[in-house]
């Protein structure tokens, strides 16, 4: 069995290029714990949460549709967001959930924590399946810069864009991967 890894580098020195409102970008030099010394840059990045949101019989899933930056056009990933200074993971995962999608959680279960790109990012995104009442539906509470549609969609139809790759997003891809790997039959 793999054992968790504790050995830590020293860092030397750190400049940081620019400081936005939810990630940094920095040079680091850093003695790494085989007393090499590298050059690494680094964003460094708030925590995140992210949420498999199922119906009761675990026959229908929430899936938002958003606008996403980083590939310039609207997207399929499940429902997502920062984890606010203070609030718990657990606080986040269910803020997040009635903001984007109007469902309130009935029941929230932790299942892993992910980085997505460890060479280049500090990000850890806290993956989540929760159920909800799609009878309940409360008003959505998008940030200023955000607008999510969200529906509820069978999850044979989710599995399916998972593995043909019309879902593509780290944290969704993993969150359904782990869920039917690890949890579905708990």
């Amino acid at each position: 069995m793999l054992e968790p890894i504790h050995e830590k580098g020293r860092i030397i020195e750190e400049t940081s290029h620019y400081q936005g409102h939810i990630y940094e970008d920095v040079t680091q030099i850093v003695e790494t714990p085989d007393h090499l010394t590298v050059h690494r840059d680094l964003i460094k990045h708030q925590p995140a949460v992210a949420i498999l949101a199922l119906t009761p019989d675990h026959q229908q899933v929430v899936i938002n549709r958003e606008y996403r930056v980083g590939v310039n056009q609207e997207v399929y990933a499940l429902p997502a967001g920062l984890i606010n200074a203070g609030e718990t993971a657990e606080a986040a995962a269910k803020r997040e959930l009635t903001e984007e999608t109007g469902y309130v959680v009935q029941e929230l279960h932790q299942m892993t924590a992910i980085r997505s790109s460890e060479g280049m990012t500090d990000e850890v995104v806290t993956l989540f399946w929760a159920v909800i009442d799609p009878a309940k539906r409360q008003s959505t509470n998008f940030d200023k810069d955000e607008f999510v549609t969200a529906n509820l969609v069978p999850l044979t139809d989710l599995i399916d864009a998972v593995q043909t790759g019309v879902v593509a997003s780290a944290q969704s891809v993993a969150a359904v991967s782990y869920f039917l790997a690890f949890e579905q039959n708990k």
